[in-house]
This record gives C-alpha cells, sequence and structure tokens, in this order.
C-alpha cells in the first residue's frame, strides 16, 4: 500500500506491563481503593530518576516523587481508564486493539470446579497438586519438591482468570508442557478462562527459578482487531514477548519470542531495522512478572529505570511517519499487600515525528482510543470503539 495518503507510516506499541497511574474511578468494585502503581513506587522509595519519561509527560499523569509536571513535553500525554470489565493483561491488551469486553473472565477465588480438574488430570494423564490461588513462587517453595518427586503437575490461579500450570523442565520436558496446556485451553474454553499460562521452572528446593519459557494459551479475540485490519491492509504486524499468545496469532504476521524486557527492547530495535512500516506491538512482561507480582518496589523502579535508559536507542531510529506510544495494560502497585493486579488509569505517552510537543490529551474513556488513531493514522476504516486522538497529535 502506498504511503503518501497515510499519516502514519509506522506505529510502535510499548506496553510496560503493569504500570499504572493511580486507581481508576471503579477500583473499589475490584478492591483496589489506594492503588497507584506509579505513585507509589515512588513516594515508597524517596524519588524516582526518569529524565526521558519525564520529558515525554510521565510527570503529569500523577504525583511522581523525582519527576515534576512538566509543559514542554516532547509529545503528547494522558491517560487512559479501561472500558472493558476486569484487569487482566488480556482484557487490557484486546481493549486497546479495539476491543470492549463487557461480559468478564472468569475467576476462582476458591480454586477450580471438581470436575472440571477431573477432566483435565483425565486429558492430560498426569496427577494434579494445588488447584487453589497462590503466588508462583509461594506454591513453588510449597509443591515445587512433591511434583519432582511425583511427577504431578501444580495447578493454580489467582485474582486473574488465569489456569496455570507449574512444571520442572527437567520433570516435564516444555515440548509436554505445552501439550498439556493446549489440552488445558480446550477445557478452559467452555469455562470462560482467559489464560492458560504454562510455568516451566528449574533449580532445586529452596531455589527455585521460573525461566522465560512460560507461555501463554489465550482465548482467541472474539472479534477482528485493529492488528487484523493492518494486516489486511497489506502493512506488517508484528509482536514481541507475549503479544503473539494473548491474540492467539490473530492478525499478526509474526511474533518474536523474548527472555525478558531487555531482549524484549533488543528485539524492537532490530525490528526497527528491517520493518519500515506498519505495527510492532511491544509487550514487556518483568514489571510485571519479577516485580508487581512479587511485590519487589526496588526490583520495579529499577526495572522502570532500565526502560528509560533504552529510549535514547530507540528515538535514534525513528522515521519521519513513526509514531511510538507508551502504556500499560493494568496496574500492580507493588506497595500494597496484593501481589494480584490492580484496576487503574495507565500511561498514555505519544510521540515521534508526527506529534507536536506539549499536547494535553487529557483521560481518554477507554484503551480503545489507541486502535481508532492507528485506523485513522493508516487511513483504515474506522473501528466500532473508541476516539482518535490523531488530530490532537498533528
Amino acid at each position: 500500500m502506498a504511503s503518501a495518503r497515510r499519516a502514519l507510516r509506522r506505529a510502535l506499541i510499548l506496553v510496560a506491563d503493569s504500570l499504572g497511574c493511580g486507581e481508576a474511578p471503579d477500583a473499589a468494585a475490584y478492591g483496589d481503593q489506594g492503588t497507584n502503581t506509579l505513585g507509589n513506587l515512588a513516594r515508597q522509595l524517596g524519588g524516582l530518576e526518569l529524565p526521558h519519561l519525564a520529558a515525554l509527560g510521565l510527570g503529569n499523569l500523577t504525583e511522581v516523587e523525582g519527576v515534576p509536571p512538566r509543559q514542554d513535553t516532547r509529545g503528547a500525554y494522558g491517560k487512559m481508564r479501561e472500558a472493558s470489565a476486569g484487569k487482566d493483561t488480556t482484557t487490557g491488551h484486546w481493549e486497546m486493539a479495539g476491543l470492549i469486553i463487557e461480559q468478564p473472565f472468569a475467576t476462582f477465588p476458591h480454586g477450580f470446579p471438581r470436575e472440571m480438574i477431573e477432566e483435565f488430570v483425565h486429558a492430560v494423564g498426569r496427577g494434579m497438586l494445588g488447584n487453589r490461588p497462590a503466588s508462583g513462587t509461594v506454591i513453588l517453595d510449597e509443591l515445587g519438591e512433591t511434583h519432582v518427586r511425583t511427577g504431578e503437575l501444580i495447578v493454580y490461579t489467582s485474582a486473574d482468570s488465569v489456569f496455570q500450570i507449574a512444571a520442572h523442565e527437567n520433570v516435564v520436558p516444555l515440548a509436554e508442557l505445552y501439550r498439556i496446556c493446549e489440552r488445558a485451553r480446550q477445557i478452559c474454553d467452555r469455562y470462560r478462562i482467559g489464560r492458560v499460562i504454562a510455568r516451566p521452572f528449574v533449580g532445586q528446593p529452596g531455589a527455585w527459578r521460573r525461566t522465560y519459557n512460560r507461555r501463554d494459551f489465550a482465548m482467541p479475540p472474539p472479534e477482528p482487531t485493529i492488528l487484523d485490519a493492518i494486516r489486511a491492509a497489506g502493512l506488517p504486524s508484528v509482536g514481541v514477548g507475549k503479544i503473539g499468545d494473548i491474540f492467539s496469532m490473530q492478525g499478526l504476521d509474526e511474533n518474536l519470542h523474548s527472555e525478558g524486557n531487555a531482549d524484549g527492547l533488543d528485539k524492537t530495535l532490530g525490528l526497527m531495522e528491517r520493518v519500515g512500516e506498519g505495527l510492532i506491538f511491544v509487550n514487556l512482561v518483568d514489571f510485571d512478572m519479577l516485580y508487581g507480582h512479587r511485590n519487589d518496589a526496588p526490583g520495579y523502579a529499577r526495572c522502570l529505570a532500565e526502560f528509560d535508559a533504552f529510549l535514547p536507542a530507540l528515538d535514534a531510529r525513528l522515521r519521519p511517519g513513526d509514531l511510538v506510544i507508551i502504556t500499560a495494560d493494568h496496574g500492580n502497585d507493588p506497595t500494597t499487600p496484593s501481589t494480584d493486579h490492580s484496576r487503574e488509569y495507565v500511561p498514555l505517552l505519544a510521540y515521534g515525528p508526527p506529534a507536536a510537543p506539549g499536547r494535553d490529551l487529557g483521560v481518554r474513556a477507554q484503551f480503545c482510543d489507541v486502535a481508532q488513531t492507528l485506523a485513522e493514522g493508516f487511513s483504515l476504516p474506522p473501528r466500532p470503539f473508541g476516539d482518535s486522538f490523531l488530530g490532537e497529535l498533528l
């Protein structure tokens, strides 16, 4: 497709997984009063130093100690409220891509139904341990040794709609674990469970370590997303990290597996050299997986500083017609007793050669505004939901 008539040539969406910026108006309904992943993190640690994100307007979104608000931002800034029901990874990413989910995925605060577990055990040919909500690291400490001795699978959930299966890589080979998850996915479809997650680990009792061989087996999006529209227009649509899993590869030409943020960011720079137009959609999982879910505030801050330090390398590869959007899919406040996701606003930082500096995008009513903006920028038909902010950028 010729690019001359399009306002955008290439879009990069960087999802800082779980970087919320203040409790949403309906946070109380989710038990998340007082959550503010970004603000509380800065407050607890006595301030953050994030010069590049500060220049983009991060300090304008909520009170961030060490990152003051400023008017002379490099691009546009705002924050978004989730319109869909839920606060999980799949819902957040799908809404960014233009889908609003009115019925939340099912959660199981008391464990999965007996008949479901019996069907699962029969289908995969291995016994089961656990079947309760748990922290992934804690349940390994509790059941890892028994799993290694018996070969039975560790099954657990969380406050999110997830069916998680942990197995030692020397006990259950990865190929078998992934096949087990595919069988579980078939069962979980009937129970409207958002994701089946393979949680491989290695190590010894007292020193278990989860690996980056994790895979997510999500329900496929029920309707076409902006990814499908971009690909149908003949433009590249590429994911990095768990984007391919979240969308079941629908609307993607390829997806690059990543082993954490540093690897994902390095792969993003490589993609920018060979993918000159279309969409590059990146999930940065370490914020959530390594630090938010473990209430590791210092680790979260280090991760954020590393992301900040990466931005000049990305900026050096930007070309006319490129738009970068930095956002998140939900919160996960590491300063609260909970280790689960939180219902929060998420950042919306948009910059690049098309974006004028100092633009305030305000509070957006839905994550779908991202998809609508890409649709307008790529001269595609309007999406069913969302309000484009392209005109406010130019």
